[in-house]
């Protein structure tokens, strides 16, 4: 498998960054994360930690796997890389900033590399999948965090 190592800034076909609505009243806020046609199929969901502000979970891919993403406490930086080899944006890298204070769904088609970097002390994601994890064949394809250049590094503008 050929994995690019240069990747240019731009969007990715397919990627998909929702806005979501949130319902405050004095009772405190509400907002929904995903609805069922949002995915392919329903596999699981599970909630990922991150104590420390600067942690730094990439890359990875899969070949038939769907991904959501939302941060539901601080929030994070998440960069991702297309790398579907008929894809009209393959080649593409997006960041994408998401955090509690405007949540965002972030839908990620298999075939493109992603990996998220807390912001924030005790960032907290919940992760939908559209597969079950199986640990005897995992649908997973690692790289370094490293593998395109310093991506993590928060840069003033």
């Amino acid at each position: 498998m050929e994995t690019i190592q240069h990747a240019t800034p731009g969007p990715i076909d397919g990627l998909e960054i929702k806005n979501l609505a949130v319902h405050s009243d004095d009772r405190g806020y509400l907002f929904e994360i995903a609805h069922n046609h949002e995915l392919p199929k329903f596999g699981q969901v599970y909630a990922v930690g991150d104590p420390v502000r600067g942690a730094i979970r990439a890359f990875h891919k899969h070949d038939v796997l769907w991904d959501l993403f939302c941060i539901v406490k601080g929030s994070a930086k998440f960069v991702l890389i297309d790398d579907r080899a008929e894809s009209k944006t393959k080649g593409n890298l997006q960041i994408v900033a998401i955090g509690e204070r405007a949540p965002k769904l972030i839908i990620v088609p298999p075939g493109i590399y992603h990996g998220w970097m807390a912001l924030e002390d005790d960032t907290l994601m919940i992760s939908t999948a559209s597969e079950l994890y199986n640990s005897d064949k995992p649908d997973e394809y690692r790289i370094d965090p490293y593998t395109y250049g310093d991506v993590w590094t928060v840069k003033g503008k």
